[in-house]
């Protein structure tokens, strides 16, 4: 089957990468922007060893609520919050952790460090003056042995926005490389616009035949290194075949006026949120500021 693979020079990661202890936020942005992807090395290392000691308490919490989970159509969901999927045969239990039910309410270190000053400078050059928290912060978590993949996919293909969408930033908290599911991305396929996805195993993912994991980049990268990218970048990562857990925490960011107009988890559910998006409004979805303040927008929702 013929790919979409946009047809552009080839990207390598050092194409994509900054670093935090020489840090040009206009030029970072550049990368960004042409790109949709931006490696910025080094960046959350001031707050890592205590947002993982978050993080991995979170997992123990999680696996020990395993026998109150209940079922929801995206796999089951503990007391915390954590969202468990279906684990491959090889696995010690049938369910495993997909995302954690860690984020700004439960963890000082996951929040604050959401408010990192180069982040914030790199922010306003990408969406201005105006800048808020998109979602709660999310924690995806691959355990040991097997741990799932996430199949290349857009993240506008589950939170399509009105306006230029949010920025993705994920950090890792391990050292992350090609054993323990270093994370994929297509430079340059932001530009595509919305594509088409299916449902697979790890929820909305693109067809593997028409987006094979040749496709991307991976990133490997060091704990701390914090990896930003658009919401219409495809990227994903492979299964964990390390002996231990590999957990990466997301800040996502948007433009104070931006908003929501399709939300979904499957094929179904977004189809039906597509004949609903003309009436999608921002009233109900303001997110905490980072930068500026919240202004009066005058354009219809």
């Amino acid at each position: 089957m013929s790919t979409t693979i946009p047809q552009t020079p080839t990207v390598t990661i050092e194409d994509l990468e900054v670093f935090a202890d020489n840090f040009d936020a206009a030029r970072a942005a550049a990368i960004y922007q042409e790109h949709g992807a931006l490696i910025v090395r080094g960046l959350m290392r001031p707050y890592i060893d205590r947002v993982a000691q978050d993080v991995e308490e979170a997992a123990q919490t999680a696996i020990g609520l395993l026998d109150q989970a209940h079922q929801i159509p995206e796999g089951w969901v503990t007391p915390d919050g954590t969202l468990f999927i279906p684990a491959p045969s090889n696995f010690e239990r049938d369910k495993q952790i997909m995302v954690l039910g860690v984020g700004y309410n439960s963890s000082a270190a996951f929040f604050r460090s959401a408010f990192e000053p180069k982040t914030l400078e790199l922010l306003e050059q990408i969406l201005g003056p105006d800048v808020e928290l998109f979602m709660d912060g999310q924690c995806l978590y691959k355990e040991p042995v097997g741990g799932h993949a996430k199949n290349l996919h857009q993240d506008s293909a589950y939170f399509e926005h009105r306006y230029e969408g949010p920025v993705g930033m994920l950090n890792y908290v391990v050292d992350t490389d090609l054993v323990n599911g270093a994370l994929y991305v297509v430079p340059g396929s932001h530009k595509l616009g919305q594509l088409k996805h299916i449902d697979t195993t790890s929820h909305l993912g693109l067809d593997p035949d028409e987006w094979p994991w040749e496709a991307g980049v991976p990133l490997v990268g060091k704990a701390g290194d914090a990896i930003f990218f658009h919401v219409r970048t495809i990227h994903g990562s492979q299964t964990n075949r390390s002996d231990k857990p590999r957990p990466v925490f997301i800040h996502r960011y948007r433009a104070a006026n931006d908003y929501v107009v399709v939300n979904a988890t499957g094929t179904a559910n977004r189809e039906e949120a597509e004949k609903r998006a003309a009436e999608a409004k921002k009233e109900n979805q303001k997110g905490i500021m980072v930068l500026g303040t919240r202004r009066y927008d005058a354009r219809p929702s």
